[in-house]
């Protein structure tokens, strides 16, 4: 049952990737209302919350925009960087929304960033305590038990994303609908292509905890 639940979530997930792309295609053919590019967006947005440490830079790849708290970056793909369209705005203005939960220190992204050491730790080594742990789940069950500790911090940080991503694309579109970036008629395709992306983070989490279920049922099973 388990199986058929992660093949499912695993498929939908692949759906979800997809539709993500499909939405930023269609949406890159409309126009913003002044023509602003993706940086124009994301520089006016931190200038109008106060931010002034935050720099923003274009980095490779389709569709890599990340705001990097470390550095204080906002990275933003070329076609966001320099695109003057709908889904350029939003997905610049969505990454802004989290370097303005960073300078408010939104609870649920300072509660990530902690999070951020315990899961790189356990993104390193989990995979072979899991296997190891299932080769030897009759003899030595306690190692099953760690890849599945290690591996529910991992759970445990896709859902408090989850919170943190929507939260920054409810302050992109409050922005963006407040300083005329979006038309009334093509705010709602900024709200639907955010919308799409969040739905990859809903299924990465089903996903997650589904695979964890999985290693629990095998641990059980192991002990009988």
């Amino acid at each position: 049952m388990i199986w058929f639940i992660f093949i499912g979530l695993t498929l939908l997930s692949w759906l979800a990737s997809r539709n993500v792309q499909r939405k930023f295609k269609q949406y890159s053919t409309i126009p913003t209302t002044y023509g602003q590019t993706g940086r124009q967006v994301a520089e006016q947005m931190l200038a109008d919350f106060d931010i002034r440490d935050v720099t923003v830079q274009m980095v490779r790849g389709t569709l890599t925009d990340h705001y990097n708290p470390t550095n204080k970056t906002l990275n933003l793909s070329p076609e966001v960087y320099n695109g003057t369209n709908v889904a350029a705005a939003a997905v610049a203005a969505h990454e802004c929304g989290h370097a303005v939960q960073h300078a408010t220190a939104y609870r649920w992204l300072t509660m990530r960033s902690l999070l951020v050491p315990a899961v790189n730790f356990s993104n390193h080594i989990v995979s072979w305590v899991l296997l190891i742990g299932i080769l030897l789940v009759q003899r030595f069950p306690g190692i099953l038990l760690a890849g599945i500790v290690l591996f529910a911090v991992t759970t445990l940080f896709t859902f408090i994303t989850l919170p943190v991503e929507i939260n920054a694309s409810r302050r992109a579109l409050a922005w963006m609908d407040g300083h005329n970036i979006t038309s009334p008629e093509s705010h709602r395709y900024a709200t639907d292509a955010l919308r799409a992306a969040a739905m990859t983070y809903v299924m990465a989490a089903l996903t997650s905890l589904a695979t964890l279920m999985y290693y629990v049922v095998v641990y059980l099973s192991g002990r009988d």
